[in-house]
């Protein structure tokens, strides 16, 4: 068996795990090693559906060493106005140039995809080559960093949880721009099945494609809470927003009885918003979205309800709540996949293992950037593992205010250690900052209200962590 020796051995080589490197690059000498499943770096946008693109601004995303997109405002469409979206990709391309242009050159990065890791009863490292069939054992001098938790479920690759009968017509959104090509009859009809990001960026695709919203039908279990992209916009222009949102969180959530109203008062503020207004939502998973496409959805009308879809026959959905007619002939899109699954949570320093975890929420970039800067920059797991503490993701609004609690307590520790907060001042993937940044370019309101937020999160801590016991108390301690 072949043999390699690494500092850092690096199990995945998505988002998480380049953004730990990133850091890691800059802040150690260590050499790294990635081991990754895909055919090129970038994790589940190797699988990603063709015409997806990032929620945020593509200035916000990637890694801390190199700029994404070139600041371009979108002159048309529903994200008019608003820093263009990188697709899927442009996404791609930007993490095979990171690999390519930084990681490697450097002389202290090794990668291998398409490749599985394993790791033996007896605790040896080691990968398979699923081209070759080829073994590798890897002799980590550090530490293994296991970015695997962070896995996503995307559509092209998920099993699904219901039953199709004979003659019905499913895809995938991946899937979908073939759906009629090679010859094939266009649909009469199309059923989005789903309540996620993935169908909401389905029903946005097909009437932006000319569909008519009458042959759309989108079963929907659940109504979901959704940012408004005008609130996460970097840059001058937008700085009341992304201040206003800030603020407006805070102030709601030192006098909130519970997180609905914490939601209702974001969304009266135009941070947040929904798809029907009749309709009180309970799920959230910090999905973006412009109003633009807010109000191309609600031009969607066949909405159905019947709870979790468990069978699909020609001309009929049967669901956990009852059964819906739909057109006999019509194409079926599956979008039921869930990309951030609220998964327990660990120390992420444990001995020999790293296991990077979510320390602002939705910023998985930005706190896997963090986590490598604490391992290059201490010693001992038990300083680490008090400067990052992990959180769970969201499912329903409830959990929100643990989400917000967690946020701050995680951004009161690093403020008070001159070292996180000196990486985090040139940090380009931190909010804070970018405010920072553009601070000299704003309104003499907007700097006040900036000036106002460190204040309104402490007085909210207090109201936040009683929420967040009662909403531990009535989902139970079974979820962590």
């Amino acid at each position: 068996m072949a043999q390699i020796d690494t500092d850092y051995l690096i199990v995945g080589a998505g988002a998480l795990g380049l953004s730990f490197a990133d850091a890691l690059l800059d802040h150690s000498d260590a050499h790294i090693t990635f081991v990754d499943q895909h055919p090129k770096p970038g994790g589940h946008w190797n699988v990603a559906y063709p015409f997806v693109t990032l929620h945020q601004p593509s200035a916000t995303y990637g890694l801390n060493s190199m700029d994404m997109g070139d600041d371009r405002i979108d002159s048309a469409g529903p994200n008019e106005g608003f820093y263009e979206l990188a697709t899927g990709t442009q996404v791609l391309s930007y993490f095979e140039r990171a690999m390519h242009e930084r990681f490697i050159p450097s002389g202290r990065v090794s990668y291998y995809p398409m490749s599985k890791y394993q790791l033996s009863e007896s605790g040896e490292h080691s990968f398979v080559s699923s081209l070759s069939g080829k073994e590798t054992q890897v002799n980590v001098r550090r530490k293994l960093v296991d970015c695997r938790t962070f896995t996503a479920s995307v559509p092209a690759t998920h099993k699904r949880k219901f039953d199709i009968a004979d003659g019905v017509q499913l895809t995938t959104p991946g899937k979908l721009p073939e759906a009629w090509l090679g010859g094939a009859k266009t649909p009469e009809h199309y059923v989005i099945v789903g309540a996620g990001k993935t169908a909401m960026d389905v029903g946005v695709w097909l009437l932006n494609m000319g569909v008519d919203a009458a042959k759309i039908s989108w079963v929907r279990p659940r109504e979901a809470w959704l940012i408004n992209r005008a609130s996460t916009q970097p840059g001058a222009k937008y700085a009341a927003n992304t201040t206003g949102w800030q603020l407006e969180q805070m102030r709601i959530a030192a006098t909130a009885s519970n997180a609905d109203e914490i939601f209702l008062h974001l969304e009266k503020h135009g941070h947040m918003l929904r798809i029907d207004p009749s309709s009180l939502p309970s799920t959230f998973h910090f999905p973006t979205i412009s109003q633009g496409e807010v109000d191309l959805l609600r031009q969607i009308e066949d909405v159905i309800k019947i709870g979790r879809v468990s069978l699909i026959e020609p001309g009929l959905l049967h669901g956990a709540a009852g059964t819906a007619p739909v057109p006999v002939n019509s194409l079926f899109i599956d979008c039921t996949a869930v990309a951030a699954p609220r998964l327990s949570v660990t120390p992420i320093w444990q001995g020999d293992v790293i296991i990077p975890g979510l320390l602002q929420a939705p910023l998985v970039s930005l706190s896997a950037s963090v986590a490598g800067f604490i391992e290059a920059s201490f010693t001992t797991d038990d300083e680490k593992n008090a400067l990052a503490v992990p959180m769970q993701f969201t499912d329903t609004p409830a959990h929100y205010p643990q989400v917000l609690l967690s946020n701050a307590l995680n951004r009161l520790l690093w403020s008070q250690n001159e070292k996180v907060t000196g990486f985090l001042k040139t940090a380009r993937l931190d909010p804070a900052a970018r405010m920072r940044a553009v601070m000299a370019d704003v309104s003499d309101q907007v700097r006040e209200e900036a000036s106002q937020i460190r204040d309104a999160t402490i007085a909210a801590v207090e109201n936040l962590q009683k929420l967040s016991a009662d909403s531990e108390a009535e989902h139970g301690a079974g979820e962590r």
